[in-house]
């Protein structure tokens, strides 16, 4: 091969629907164990373009822990039910629905010259049709003056922040949508 052949990258294929049968694991979902002091529920659907429960999703999230420290142990893939460590797959159920335990994450602590960002949780999305995953975050909706100086969200028009922010239920917990395309879609991140 010369040097100036250029290799192009192999193009992504869809990622299932075999990955429901692939990659949950005993307790996936459970960063810490439901009725643990502070934990709280994480729940919401997935929709696509249509507007339709997808019954075979899969998500993955990564958060700091309560403090906002980005939690470094090992234990995702062995829960023990006591150690958090800030990751966590869910897979989506007939109805769409996901859901998650964890704790609300704190704000992690800012760069130097920098605003500090509003706390929030990353996730990513397996779904059908998809040919590479996607990215989006879950933002607190309690401080508002922490999501208006945010600086990813102070960088959107008013409607898709607003898809990006978690409702919050009675007993605490969140509430998030993730609609993958059509009126209003989640705002997805681009890491490239």
């Amino acid at each position: 091969m010369s040097n100036s052949t250029k290799l192009v990258p192999t193009p992504g294929q869809t990622v299932g629907p075999f990955y429901g049968y692939a990659l949950p694991y005993e307790k996936d979902n459970e960063l810490l164990a439901p009725g643990s002091p502070g934990s709280i529920r994480l729940q919401g659907t997935v929709y696509d373009g249509a507007g339709q429960a997808i019954p075979d999703a899969i998500l993955e999230i990564w958060q700091p822990d309560s403090e906002g420290n980005v939690v470094q142990r090992t234990g995702s893939l062995v829960r023990d039910g006591y150690t958090f460590t800030g990751w966590g797959r869910g897979a989506v159920g007939n109805s769409g629905v996901y859901t998650f335990t964890t704790v609300n994450p704190g704000p992690t602590k800012p760069v130097p010259g920098k605003a500090a960002a509003a706390p929030f949780i990353s996730v990513a999305i397996f779904a059908r049709g998809l040919t590479n995953r996607l990215f989006t975050r879950i933002y607190l909706p309690d401080n508002e003056e922490a999501l208006a100086n945010d600086p990813l969200l102070s960088s959107l028009d008013p409607e898709r922040r607003k898809t990006l922010i978690a409702r919050r239920d009675a007993d605490g917990g969140l509430t998030f949508d993730i609609r993958l395309q059509g009126e209003g879609e989640t705002v997805f991140l681009d890491f490239q």
